[in-house]
C-alpha cells in the first residue's frame, strides 16, 4: 500500500488527464469558496475573490499548485470529497452517473488520497458531439458540483457542531461561574450585614463615649477656670508682698546711703586690677549649663551690673579669620559697642599687646585693654579675680584652660562662636 502511494505521489502534472485535472480543480474551487480567509493559503487569497464561474478557470493553475504544495488545503478538499461519497448517505445514489463519469470521479478521489488512480481513468470515452452527450456532460458536471457542495455543507455542519459543542461547554462554564458568583454574593451580603450591625453598635458606643468625654471636658474646663482664678489671686498676693519688700529694701538702702553720705562710685574693679596671686572669691559656676545658645548670653547680660570680659583675638580670629588683625579689632569693638547699646552691660576687651606699659582705651562704651609683659589669658584671670563676689561675670573665650580658671572663680564661660553668632544676629 505504501508503495502504491509513493508511486501515485511521483506522478507529474503531465500524467494527470485533462478531464481528471479539471474535475479536481472544480472541486477545489468549490471548497475554496466556503473556506474562511484565515484558513485560506496565501497563494489563493486572490483566487478566492474571483467570481464563482471564473474561479475554476482563471484560477486553475494556482489551485492545482496549492493542491500539490499545501497539505492542509488538499486534506480539506479530500475530506469534502469523502463526505460527498459517503456510502451511508443515500444522496450519493440519487443519480446514476455514466461509467466514464464514475471513473473520473473515482480517479479524483484516489488522486486526492494519494492512491493509484491511473487504472480508474476511462480509456475509451465516446465522442460528445451530439446534443444529448453535451447535456449528459453538463449534468455530470452539475452532479460533481452538487456532490462538492454536499461535502462542503457536511464540512460546515461538522464545524458548526464543533462550535455548538464548544458554545455549550462555555455556557455550562458560565452557568457554573454564575452559580458560584451568586453563592459568593450571598456570603458577602451576610458578612456585610454583620459588619453593619457591628458598626452600628460601635457607633452607639462611640456616641456614649463622646458624651462622657464632653461631660469630662466641661468639668475640666470649670476646674481649670477655678484654678486660674486661684492662681491669679495668689500671683497678685505674691506680687504685692514682693513689691512691699522691694520698696522696704529700696527705702532702707536710700536711707543708709543718706545716713552714711556715700559718694558715687568713681573707679570700677576692672580699672583697679587685683595683683597676680590674689585669692579667688568663692561663687557659683556655670558648669552643667548650655552656653552654645546666643539667647543665654542675652539673658546673662540683662542681669543687673553684668560685666562681659572678651578674649579679643580668640573671638576675632573665630569670626573674621581672613582679615588683618587691625580689621579684626575694629569689627569686634564695633559689634561690642552695639551690644553695649542694647544691653547696657559693662564690656572689656583684652588683646595681646607689646612690651612696654599697659594701654587702656574706651571706644563706643567698650573698655579696650592691651597687655604689657603678660598674655590676654592672664589679664582675663586678673580681671575676674578683681570683681566682688556675687557680681555677674561673663568671660568669652574658647581657651579651655582659661575656661576652667574663670569658672572656678565663679564666672560664666561662653565659647567665642556663641558671641560671634550673637553679633551677626543684630
Amino acid at each position: 500500500m505504501a508503495g502504491q502511494q509513493q508511486e501515485a505521489q511521483d506522478a507529474t502534472d503531465a500524467d494527470v488527464p485533462s478531464q481528471v485535472r479539471a474535475a479536481i480543480v472544480r472541486l477545489a474551487a468549490d471548497v475554496l469558496a466556503d473556506t474562511e480567509p484565515a484558513q485560506t493559503p496565501a497563494a489563493l487569497l486572490a483566487v478566492r475573490r474571483f467570481a464563482p464561474r471564473r474561479r475554476a478557470v482563471a484560477g486553475a493553475q494556482p489551485l492545482w499548485a496549492a493542491l500539490q504544495e499545501d497539505e492542509a488545503f488538499r486534506a480539506r478538499v479530500t475530506r469534502v470529497w469523502l463526505q460527498a461519497h459517503d456510502p451511508t448517505d443515500g444522496s450519493s445514489a440519487d443519480a446514476a452517473p455514466s461509467a466514464g463519469t464514475a471513473g473520473v470521479d473515482a480517479a479524483v478521489g484516489a488522486w486526492l488520497q494519494g492512491l493509484p488512480w491511473q487504472h480508474l481513468v476511462p480509456q475509451d470515452v465516446p465522442p460528445a458531439d451530439d446534443v444529448g452527450a453535451r447535456r449528459l456532460a453538463a449534468l455530470e458536471r452539475e452532479l460533481e458540483r452538487l456532490r462538492a457542495a454536499v461535502g462542503v455543507a457536511r464540512e460546515a455542519e461538522r464545524a458548526a457542531r464543533d462550535e455548538l459543542a464548544a458554545l455549550q461547554r462555555e455556557l455550562r462554564r458560565l452557568r457554573s461561574d454564575a452559580d458560584r458568583a451568586r453563592s459568593d454574593a450571598r456570603v458577602l451580603a451576610d458578612a456585610a450585614a454583620q459588619d453593619a450591625r457591628r458598626a452600628a453598635a460601635d457607633l452607639a458606643a462611640a456616641a456614649d463615649e463622646r458624651a462622657r468625654a464632653a461631660a469630662d471636658l466641661r468639668a475640666a474646663a470649670a476646674e481649670r477656670a477655678s484654678t486660674r482664678d486661684e492662681a491669679r489671686a495668689g500671683h497678685r498676693l505674691a506680687e504685692s508682698r514682693l513689691r512691699l519688700l522691694l520698696d522696704t529694701v529700696v527705702d532702707a538702702a536710700a536711707g543708709l546711703r543718706a545716713e552714711l553720705a556715700l559718694p558715687p562710685v568713681r573707679e570700677l574693679p576692672a580699672d583697679l586690677v587685683a595683683p597676680v596671686g590674689a585669692a579667688p572669691h568663692e561663687r557659683p559656676t556655670s558648669r552643667g549649663r548650655s552656653v552654645d545658645d546666643p539667647a543665654l548670653l542675652d539673658d546673662l547680660l540683662r542681669l543687673p551690673r553684668a560685666h562681659l570680659l572678651v578674649d579679643g583675638y580668640n573671638v576675632s580670629k573665630t569670626g573674621w579669620p581672613h582679615t588683618t588683625l587691625a580689621d579684626q579689632r575694629r569689627l569686634l569693638v564695633d559689634g561690642m559697642g552695639a551690644l553695649v547699646a542694647q544691653t547696657g552691660a559693662e564690656v572689656t576687651c583684652c588683646f595681646d599687646g607689646q612690651a612696654g606699659g599697659r594701654a587702656v582705651t574706651a571706644q563706643r562704651g567698650v573698655r579696650v585693654l592691651f597687655t604689657a609683659g603678660e598674655t590676654a589669658d592672664d589679664l582675663l584671670r586678673q580681671l575676674v579675680g578683681a570683681e566682688p563676689p556675687g557680681r555677674v561675670l561673663v568671660v568669652v573665650t574658647s581657651d579651655q584652660e582659661v575656661v576652667r580658671d574663670v569658672e572656678a572663680a565663679g564666672a560664666w564661660a561662653v565659647p567665642s562662636a556663641t558671641l560671634v553668632a550673637r553679633l551677626r544676629r543684630r
